[in-house]
């Protein structure tokens, strides 16, 4: 059995804002999955409504292990700052099978809500 894709698209990117200063933070994550028993090269494209997409965002998942990516940091995203309230979408490229996810938490609201999903793929 293969498990995962090698591509992942996520159509839905928007980053709520952070206007809650309860225990837990609005963000957006990237979740990547590696079951196999080798490294995963992984290309992250971000493509924009009002902007040129920016593309080959290069990371390594670890064989057997999960990658989580905030996408509200920098520091997970090669440097790359979405704005709060920023449409946006992802493509996940992988050299091999790998399973991603996405998933957003906003506390704009008192009911805070979170919302996850397995991404298109091919």
């Amino acid at each position: 059995m293969n498990d995962g894709a090698k591509t992942w698209y996520f159509p839905d990117g928007y980053l709520p804002e952070k206007t809650n200063n309860g225990s837990m933070e609005a963000h957006e994550a990237l979740m990547l999955l590696n079951t196999t028993e080798q490294e995963a090269e992984v290309l992250i494209d971000i493509y924009f409504s009002d902007r040129n997409p920016v593309k080959d965002i290069l990371l390594k998942v670890e064989a057997e292990r999960v990658k989580t990516l905030r996408l509200d940091n920098p520091d997970d995203i090669g440097g790359l700052n979405i704005p709060a309230l920023t449409q946006y979408s992802i493509r996940v490229r992988s050299n091999i099978n790998i399973i991603a996810q996405f998933g957003r938490l906003d506390t704009t609201q008192n009911n805070m809500a979170y919302y996850g999903c397995i991404g298109y793929s091919e």
